[in-house]
């Protein structure tokens, strides 16, 4: 990636994974200056491939988004190494601060940065995330089907989790480790699907030959599986924003923090537009590509009514020779 970071840009993308790039290739394809600032941190470095993306399913994540990068600069735009430490309001536009010290300016932000998966506390799940422990099936479902799945219930997600991962193999098991007990309605779904549950907390994962091979219990018991799924509580990497006063807040579902956006990206912050999953906790690559190019195109729209609206003023108002 260049270095490149000059004064003052129409647009700075915050987040240069699939939302971010999508928005920044429309804004350049719109004759804007742009640049995007990327952390190089991006949420599916560890999975093999990007599934369920029509043209590019099993792509490899960083391949992806090498050729988004390229088509970016191609059309001029600018993707630059760093984090963003802070954006701050700057007159009708904002500063944007990276932790290195440099600065720029932008008329208007697309926030991307995405969030961050909080795994339980479970020794081996890190480890073996993006491997055999998973927690999207339409992701990775198809690349583990057949095999013997355990269900991690972490959070008020993971019974639906479970009865969706039942889609893709017949043998899928529900470990209650410390969630609350199952609902009367939740046993019977459980066990119409022949999905066991098995109770007691989980300390570990057992690992043979670098591959899973099972779950151990706290009593000692270890259950064979060879993928765990796990809800894990989703986090909007949104901590630059505060001097915005754009904090991310508890979602709806329970399943972690977000900032709220409509279907167009605009935020509370007049000015400031997210995509992706900083917003959409659920979307996979397709869609958070689909919304940072959506919201790119509503930034555009904005920056031109206001030099439309500027223009009208100068047109009515010459300046004397």
């Amino acid at each position: 990636m260049t270095e490149r970071l000059t004064d003052s840009y129409d647009v700075v993308v915050v987040g240069g994974g699939a939302a971010g790039l999508s928005g920044a290739l429309t804004l350049a394809r719109a004759r804007r200056s742009v640049a995007v600032i990327d952390a190089g941190a991006p949420r599916n470095a560890p999975a093999q491939g990007v599934h369920g993306l029509l043209a590019r399913d099993g792509m490899p994540p960083a391949e992806l988004l090498e050729r988004g990068r390229a088509e970016v600069r191609g059309y001029g735009g600018h993707v630059v190494t760093g984090e963003v430490a802070t954006a701050t309001r700057d007159g009708d536009g904002f500063t944007v601060t990276l932790a290195d010290g440099r600065t720029t300016r932008a008329s208007r932000l697309l926030v991307t940065t995405g969030l961050v998966d909080e795994l339980p506390d479970v020794p081996g799940l890190r480890e073996r995330w993006g491997s055999d422990v998973m927690h999207c099936p339409y992701c990775h479902g198809w690349e583990v089907r057949d095999r013997a799945i355990g269900v991690l219930a972490s959070g008020p997600m993971s019974v639906h989790q479970a009865l969706l991962i039942r889609q893709w193999s017949a043998d899928v098991t529900y470990f209650t480790h410390t969630m609350p007990p199952l609902t009367d309605e939740q046993a019977e779904q459980l066990a119409a699907r022949g999905i066991r549950v098995v109770d007691g907390e989980v300390a570990g994962l057992e690992i043979v030959d670098d591959r899973l091979a099972g779950v151990r219990l706290a009593d000692g018991t270890v259950v064979a599986r060879e993928v765990v799924a796990v809800a894990t509580r989703m986090v909007a990497r949104a901590g630059f924003l505060t001097a915005l006063g754009l904090v991310p807040v508890a979602h709806p579902a329970g399943v972690g923090e977000y900032v709220p956006a409509d279907q167009y990206g605009v935020t509370d912050v007049p000015g400031v537009w997210a995509a992706g999953n900083i917003t959409d906790l659920a979307a996979q690559v397709g869609v958070a590509a689909a919304a940072g190019a959506t919201a790119a195109a509503h930034v555009n729209a904005d920056l031109v009514n206001e030099e439309t609206r500027r223009a009208v003023e100068a047109h009515r108002n010459p300046v004397p020779a």
